[in-house]
């Protein structure tokens, strides 16, 4: 062995010498990559710091995170059936939607052009004659959640962020397993990074059972890159009948009840909606869609069991109005942000956000600044604790400008806001699952419902005005009180906030 010891050393000596050469070529590559992807400026530039500012770690986070040609070769061929299937879907009913189209200028004024922008993105029909029910909290939804599961019949379709096998899960659990034993289809579609506890125990858990379960993108050492693009929907849809969505997952931790809030460390507040009628069918549609990127058994979409062929005729006025706006890692045309923009820059009188992060792109701050230069009421809603300390500080370091030119930020404070909603004037409400930042613009696949329904917006607007009474006023002042030292903390936190 002794004789190789000269030869070791000279390589060694080589090594040390010699290695920032081939460090140095892997550097200058990952920063041309960058570069050649032609990315929103301020995302390179973030990226370019992160490589440059943490060695080693900041190549292994791009590599497992930033690349944008791995999310479009594995992302491309599904926008594009999305695509395909969604247009399908929205000729059926395009003829309804335009004859129709002048009764909902008449009921919602300018903002029926958020419903145009759905029909022409072919993102969704504008649906007629729906009814809707909203849930504020975990408490409100899942009695009528368990109900609808109790009430199947023909197929349960569920798709869910987060699915904890708590109290409140195995509930459900046991529903989907005695109604699957009844012969009802059950499909289960869970986010392996979302629901690591289930991902890794289904099989115990729904044993006896004829559940499909599948795990949206599982995380494998193989598969790490893929770890950054989550489906982050929540989706029931029951017998094609009634569907629930929005920001409530499926933990003891969102019902702020005993015996399931025993364990809960703070107040949960957050928003859902059900829906019957025929905007259920594009839910069918968008749960179908995710279910094909799995290897779970397909089934034919088409067939009158899971999506009901209908007549929207509306003669005299508008009932309720249903669209929905999504986000997708390869898609090309981020309708759930743009369908915000542009109903705030349609807003007249107010515009109401809450949102549990707030990192907004360049285009939906300058929407906001617009609207309130213009007099519209502008009030965002943040939580006052959050969840994540870099996220949090960089959501603070968004509000002085909208601040300075009068948009109202309210910090919650009765415990953790988790609601994605947005209220514009007495027209529409939005209600899903969208945070107000570039990962659920760009990267997540999410959904929000896009709704006309008085009740619902009333309800809305009086609840956001329950929770600015336990909520702190944060004014441009108070900002400038705070001290220099958390201000710059802020800052340099927002230096990520591309890439969160």
């Amino acid at each position: 062995m002794e004789q190789y010891y000269p030869l070791i050393q000279s390589i060694w000596e080589f090594i040390k010498t010699w290695y920032w050469i081939p460090v140095l070529f892997l550097y200058l590559s990952t920063v041309v990559t960058i570069l050649i992807e032609n990315r929103n400026p301020t995302k390179t530039i973030a990226w370019i710091l992160v490589i440059f500012f943490l060695p080693v770690i900041g190549l292994i986070l791009y590599f497992f995170f930033g690349q944008k040609f791995n999310r479009n070769k594995i992302f491309g061929r599904l926008d594009d059936l999305q695509r395909t299937k969604i247009e399908s879907k929205w000729n059926e009913v395009k003829q309804a939607s335009e004859t129709n189209f002048h009764l909902v200028e008449q009921t919602i004024g300018d903002q029926a052009r958020v419903f145009r922008y759905l029909n022409n993105s072919k993102s969704s029909p504008t649906y007629f004659n729906n009814e809707v029910e909203l849930y504020l909290n975990g408490e409100e939804k899942f009695p009528k959640f368990l109900e609808a599961l109790r009430s199947a019949k023909h197929h349960i379709h569920l798709e869910y962020y987060i699915f904890d096998p708590d109290q409140i899960g195995m509930e459900v659990i046991e529903l989907l397993k005695e109604k699957s034993n009844e012969g009802v289809e059950v499909r289960v579609m869970i986010d392996n990074f979302g629901s690591p506890k289930l991902s890794r125990n289904f099989e115990k858990l729904l044993a006896g059972s004829n559940i499909q379960l599948q795990v949206f993108l599982p995380v494998q050492f193989s598969s790490l890159a893929n770890s950054n693009y989550r489906n982050h929907r929540k989706i029931l849809i029951v017998d094609g009948e009634i569907a629930f969505v929005g920001g409530i997952n499926i933990s003891d931790k969102y019902i702020n009840e005993l015996p399931y809030s025993k364990n809960n460390s703070v107040f949960w507040r957050d928003t859902s909606v059900s829906i019957k009628g025929n905007a259920v069918d594009m839910l069918q549609v968008y749960f179908w869609l995710n279910w094909a990127t799995t290897s779970g058994e397909m089934y034919d979409a088409s067939d009158e069991k899971y999506l009901h062929p209908q007549q929207q005729t509306i003669t005299e006025k508008v009932n309720s109005l249903v669209g929905f706006a999504y986000s997708t890692p390869a898609g090309d045309m981020p309708t759930a942000m743009e369908s915000m923009i542009l109903a705030i820059t349609l807003a007249k009188k107010k515009v109401q956000i809450c949102t549990p992060y707030f990192i907004p792109s360049d285009e939906f701050k300058s929407a906001l600044l617009v609207a309130v230069s213009s007099g519209v009421e502008v009030e965002l809603m943040l939580p006052k604790v959050g969840d994540s300390f870099v996220v949090q500080q960089a959501s603070l370091s968004f509000l002085k400008p909208l601040m300075k030119r009068g948009v109202k930020v309210y910090l919650y404070e009765k415990g953790f806001i988790h609601a994605k909603t947005l209220v514009i004037d007495d027209a529409i409400a939005f209600v899903g699952t969208v945070n107000l930042d570039n990962r659920s613009f760009f990267i997540n696949y999410e959904i929000t419902a896009i709704i006309h329904e008085s009740n619902l917006i009333q309800r809305m607007k009086t609840q956001f005005e329950d929770d600015k009474q336990v909520s702190e006023f944060l004014t441009f002042e108070k900002w400038k009180d705070v001290s220099i030292w958390k201000r710059a903390i802020a800052s340099i936190c927002r230096l990520l906030a591309p890439i969160l």
